[in-house]
């Protein structure tokens, strides 16, 4: 899928591997971006992106984000098969970093944008009190074929508790969409037109 930009010409933008929206203008996900998804990126106007791997963020990518002034904020999560290659503790800190709508618009983010991505993913739907099932059925649809039991397992077990009492999910769960669709309404008055095409 591209998206052409309507301005005086048309440009077909790339969007990154796996890109999906999480939450409407304000959480987005997908795999590693490569420079030629870097004018789709910018058409997102992102404040942040939350990097899920534990190697350094490329040169390119890097000054991509100084020159957007987008936060690079990085936990380093092993992608490895093993249950407890997702500490919890980077998990929730990444968690705290989503739901500060602060940091909106969003880019979450690893390798392929499936199994660390999909972890933190499946917390914020817990956050948002969608039941487990509807979590790994979400999981699953983005993992395809290579979709982990332990993932799953990890999504079933991850508690939430720890993180309904922070300020951010507070603001997050009920002041957080309505501040967001006004700075969205506002923000999408300057933005060019943009048509999806398939």
């Amino acid at each position: 899928m591209g998206i052409i930009l309507e301005e005086e010409q048309s440009h077909v933008l790339v969007p990154p591997a796996n890109f999906s929206v999480v939450e409407d203008n304000c959480i987005y996900r997908s795999g590693f971006p490569q420079p030629s998804n870097f004018p789709f990126l910018h058409s997102l106007n992102l404040r942040s992106i939350i990097y899920l791997c534990p190697e350094p963020y490329p040169e390119e990518n890097f000054e991509f984000l100084r020159i957007n002034k987008i936060k690079l904020f990085q936990f380093g999560i092993d992608g490895t098969k093993e249950p407890a290659a997702i500490p919890r503790s980077a998990i929730t800190e990444a968690l705290k970093v989503l739901i500060d709508v602060r940091n909106h618009p969003v880019l979450i983010q690893c390798k392929r944008g499936k199994h660390r991505t999909g972890c933190l993913v499946g917390c914020l739907r817990k956050v948002q009190n969608w039941c487990d099932s509807s979590v790994v059925e979400e999981y699953k649809h983005f993992a395809g074929s290579k979709w982990r039991e332990t993932d799953v397992r990890y999504l079933e077990s991850y508690d939430v508790s720890c993180i309904r009492h922070c300020p951010e999910s507070i603001i997050y769960r009920y002041y957080g969409s309505r501040t967001r669709r006004l700075l969205c309404a506002q923000e999408n008055l300057q933005k060019p037109h943009m048509t999806y095409v398939l």
